[in-house]
């Protein structure tokens, strides 16, 4: 089965500044082991799965029958690589950690289903009455408190302003040989751009200062500026990382090693500030076209 057609925005905190059960649950998740990051997404198919597949089934991830929360070990990520650790480093304070955090994103999510989708979907989807459903959901997302899920994610495409985040240059593009696909360690296909916070949020600011100024509030500079809101909650230690995640394998390697999506949007970017209108909507439009064509494999069944 594939992996979930779903990208991510992800941040890696050190393991020092997580506080109280979170912190320990995942000490705890990285005792019996990281999820790796190419499993991610599967990782949270399967708990989604298993919570619909229990009797009683459960309406969330990570929960009992009785909707109280699940407190045992939590899935975490691990910032493996650039930026991050190596692999093979003693996991302290200043490990770079990302908690999947299933529970309350699935709870998100489906309080923007019930917000979102038809009465009749909403009717066939939901095992109990919907009411039930919204509180529960929303009773989940509130236990937040202060605080955020480490994982924003998108369906069939990459949210274009997200591209702002990121320097071109330092795309991390993982295409096995032919070879190397058949050999029992062979390295998953994955592009992902990783980033200090610091850089993130400098970029994120920037950003929607110009494209209120240029366009104005709604569109891409609110984007930018809820992602920057997001990204303020975690330490300033942390790493950014933007993931393609399940969506390349909705692309062949010849159109993952010749994408410019992020090179568009720092054009567009430039072309605003130079106060040329023309190249910045040639820009746009490449990049729209390109996505476009991509998510178009939702409606390809």
């Amino acid at each position: 089965m594939p992996a979930p057609f779903v990208c991510y925005l992800r941040v890696y905190e050190p393991l020092g500044a997580l506080q109280g059960p979170l912190a320990a649950r995942v000490r705890a998740g990285l005792t019996r082991g990281a999820v790796p990051v190419v499993d991610a997404g599967r990782r949270d198919r399967d708990v989604c799965l298993r919570a619909q597949l229990g009797v009683p089934p459960r309406l969330l991830p990570g929960e009992r029958s009785d909707g109280t929360s699940y407190d045992g070990p939590a899935d975490v990520l691990l910032a493996e690589g650039p930026g991050g650790t190596s692999g093979q480093e003693p996991v302290g304070p200043k490990t770079l950690v990302c908690p999947l955090e299933t529970r309350p994103r699935a709870a998100a999510a489906l309080v923007g289903f019930l917000s979102g989708e038809t009465p009749v979907l909403r009717s066939a989807a939901l095992p109990v009455e919907e009411s039930v459903v919204r509180s529960r959901a929303e009773a989940v997302v509130a236990e937040l408190g202060d605080s955020a899920t480490h994982i924003v994610s998108a369906t069939w495409t990459v949210p274009l302003p997200w591209f702002a985040l990121v320097d071109p240059a330092e795309r991390i593009l993982v295409l096995p040989s032919d070879d190397a696909v058949t050999a029992p360690e062979a390295p998953a296909r994955r592009c992902y751009w990783r980033m200090s916070m610091a850089d993130a949020l400098a970029r994120a600011d920037q950003g929607a200062d110009l494209l209120t100024e240029t366009l104005g509030e709604d569109g891409p500079s609110d984007v930018l500026r809820d992602t920057a809101r997001w990204m303020r909650h975690f330490d300033a230690g942390a790493l950014v990382e933007l993931d393609y995640g399940g969506l390349v394998q909705l692309m062949d390697d010849q159109t993952l090693a010749a994408d410019t999506s992020a090179e568009d949007v720092a054009e567009a970017l430039e072309a605003l500030r130079a106060g040329d209108a023309e190249r910045a909507m040639g820009s746009y439009r490449r990049l729209r076209d390109f996505w476009a064509g991509v998510a178009a494999h939702q409606r390809a069944n």
